[in-house]
């Protein structure tokens, strides 16, 4: 089996779905950006598969360097915008539990009407 062109293959479907879970996580589409994970694990798992029978000739590894490179620029870029998100739902969890602290303490209070203590002019 001539590795080279199977190889190329997936690395070229690596380099689509890291393209497209870039394009997903830059417009907050992260529902879809996990399910397209499953299909890159996937194609990564195969990756791994296809080198561990047969060792990449040295020629092939050149080749090939450009479309890593870019693959692992991706990653980063996706792995950026993922703490972006992570940070940003942090910050709604706080805000939440803040509100939901400042609604204990006044909930309780709904419907009571507040007089003074010392009402010696009454």
């Amino acid at each position: 089996m001539n590795i080279a062109p199977h190889l190329l293959s997936i690395y070229q479907q690596l380099l689509v779905l890291s393209q497209s879970m870039l394009r997903l996580a830059t417009e907050g589409e992260w529902d879809k950006l996990i399910e397209m994970e499953v299909d890159y694990v996937s194609a990564v798992g195969k990756l791994a598969e296809c080198t561990q029978q047969t060792p990449v000739p040295a020629q092939t590894q050149d080749q090939l360097r450009p479309v890593l490179r870019h693959i692992l620029a991706n990653e980063a870029e996706v792995k950026n915008l993922l703490q972006a998100r992570k940070a940003e739902l942090a910050q709604l969890i706080s805000q939440t539990s803040r509100q939901k602290t400042v609604n204990k303490a006044y909930g309780g209070m709904a419907g009571v009407i507040l007089f003074p203590q010392n009402a010696q002019g009454v």
